[in-house]
This record gives C-alpha cells, structure tokens and sequence, in this order.
C-alpha cells in the first residue's frame, strides 16, 4: 500500500460511521471515503431543524460536513442524524439501512461525546468520591452504553453475509491502559471497556466471518485540539513554538500527533485486507496498522506516539522524536 488505500478499492461496500462528526469519526469516515466506499454518517450534530438532539459539545461541526468531505473524496456520503443513546433511533437506522442496502461491511462504533465532561488537565488525577458522580455516570453512558445500543441494532446486518468488519475506536490499547491509570475511574473504565468490546464481540463475530478490531489513534489533532492550541491542520506545528499563534505552546511531543485521517486511513487498511481476520480481538494503534500496512498521513509520515511512549519515554531508550514520524 503506497500512502492510502488503493483508489476505489471499497466501491460498492456499505460502512456505518458512528459518531462521524468530528475528530476521529470524520477522520475515518473520509478515509473510507477516499477509497469509494459509502459512507454513512451518523450522530447528533445536523444542520436539520428537526434533528433529534444536540450533541453535548455544542460545536459547528455536523454530520452533513462530513458526508459532503467523503463525496468530495470519492465516496458516497449519507448523513443521518442520530443519538445512539436512544435505542428506538437506532433500530430505525437499523431499518433503513436495510431496506436501503440490505447490509453493513463495515460498522466503526467511534462514539464519545465526553471529552468536556471528562475536564482538562487540572481535573485529571481527581479521586472517585471527589467527582461529580452524574457527570461520571453519563460518561459511562457515553462512552459504554452507545456502544452495547448501536451493536445490538446494526451487528445483524454486518453478519448478513461473511467479510464484516468491527471497529471499536478506544484511547490506549488494552496492554497500555492494563498497566497504567487513565485520567480518572470513569474515563479509565470506558476506554479499556471499549477495547474488551472488540474482544468480546470479535468472539461472537467470528463464527459468522467477521472480525472486531479496538483501536486508537495517537494524539490526534481533532478540531477541539487544534482550537485548543490556537492552530489549523496548515500550521500545528507552530503550536511547538513559542512565538506559536496559540494559547498554549504544546509539548516537544505533539511533534508526532496525527491527523484524523491516520486512524481513518488504519480503518481503511482493514478493510480491504481480505486477511483482516487475523487481527480479530486484537487491539492496536494506528502507528502499528500504518507500520503493518504502509500507509500514510495526510503529510506522507508515519507519527507512531505510543511505541516512543514505550520506548523512549517509559522504557529509557534514547531517540530522537524525529525516529518516531
């Protein structure tokens, strides 16, 4: 694979992009998009009037952007907007897609929607019984329980017929989070529960051909991070610097964030890997698919964040960050 999925390679397959609003699911929905596949995008960003919810975020992002950046890249973009903590909403998705497509080859489960709750770095480190325990607890909901509502409707679909593919989008792979503590007792939960989905499900998936890979992406530069650092996708690296244009000067290692597309362009490899059954209930990182595959960023690197964690900067080995790009 020479930087992207080969050009068409997923014409004619149907994905399923839960929570394609922003960051990685707009990440992975357009990479899917720029090998041919249909996209359908879903969430609770929308410019419809009637769209059933907001989305906690608030933001401008919607899901009609991101179906028009996947035809604009050579796939079929279809937004419909959805909160998958509403079961009803779900199974009509479920509905409509079979009467439209009669299947699902692909299903991301990308949804979060707890990015603000969770707090920033201050509140990190913060003790269980010192937490706002609703706020907790719709992290949880989130998180977990969008996941378990948006499997059980669409999983029938993606075993209609064998090849489907699963992908549960987490923070940290399982080996990472097992051994180290993340953010708080709610975040640390959700993220290896996500990984063990993929497990788990990938156990029940795979008698009927299809696998369920978890996987996360490194620092990912989403919209809310760029904004964040008071930098665009043309310019982070100014966020380096200290005459940067941002509010805060990021870290030496945000030298190896990764565009959304990275962990799209991971999806991708996935999916037109007629092998990808090997990876069933495994749980790995973009940086590994993207040393396994070949592919690329949007820039032609290959930022790999969690092996220089576990090398250089847990595991004392001496490397420059340029190594790990």
């Amino acid at each position: 694979m020479n930087g992207v999925a080969e050009k068409g390679s997923l014409r004619g397959r149907i994905a399923v992009v839960a929570g394609a609003t922003r960051g990685a699911g707009r990440g992975i929905a357009t990479a899917l998009g720029e090998a041919g596949a249909t996209v359908i995008c879903t969430g609770r960003s929308s410019t419809r009037a009637d769209a059933p919810t907001r989305s906690d975020y608030d933001r401008r992002e919607t899901i009609e952007e991101t179906a028009e950046l996947v035809t604009g890249l050579g796939g079929k973009g279809v937004a419909i907007a959805v909160d998958h903590l509403e079961p009803a909403q779900v199974a009509a998705l479920a509905e409509r897609i079979r009467d439209d497509h009669g299947r699902i080859d692909v299903l991301v489960n990308d949804i979060w929607g707890a990015e603000v709750l969770k707090g920033a770095p201050p509140q990190w480190n913060t003790p269980i019984w010192k937490l706002d325990l609703q706020k907790g607890l719709r992290i949880l909901r989130l998180g977990i329980e969008t996941h378990l509502v948006t499997s059980h409707y669409l999983l029938p679909l993606l075993v209609a017929q064998p090849g489907g593919l699963l992908v549960e989008v987490t923070d940290g792979t399982a080996d990472y989070n097992a051994q180290h503590y993340r953010i708080s007792v709610f975040y640390d939960l959700v993220k290896q529960s996500v990984n063990r989905l993929a497990f788990s499900q990938g156990h029940e998936l795979e008698p009927h051909g299809a696998t369920a890979v978890a996987i996360t992406p490194g620092w990912l530069r989403s919209e809310m991070m760029l904004e964040n650092f008071g930098v665009t996708e043309a310019n982070w690296r100014e966020a380096l610097t200290e005459r940067g244009g941002g509010r805060h000067q990021a870290p030496p290692d945000f030298a190896l964030s990764e565009s959304p597309r990275y962990v799209g362009r991971a999806v991708a490899a996935l999916a037109t890997d007629p092998g990808r059954g090997s990876w069933n209930q495994k749980s790995v990182s973009s940086g590994e698919l993207a040393r396994h595959y070949g592919f690329t960023d949007i820039d032609g690197s290959r930022p790999d964040i969690w092996r220089y964690t576990a090398e250089v900067r847990e595991g004392g080995k001496v490397a420059d960050l340029s190594d790990y790009r």
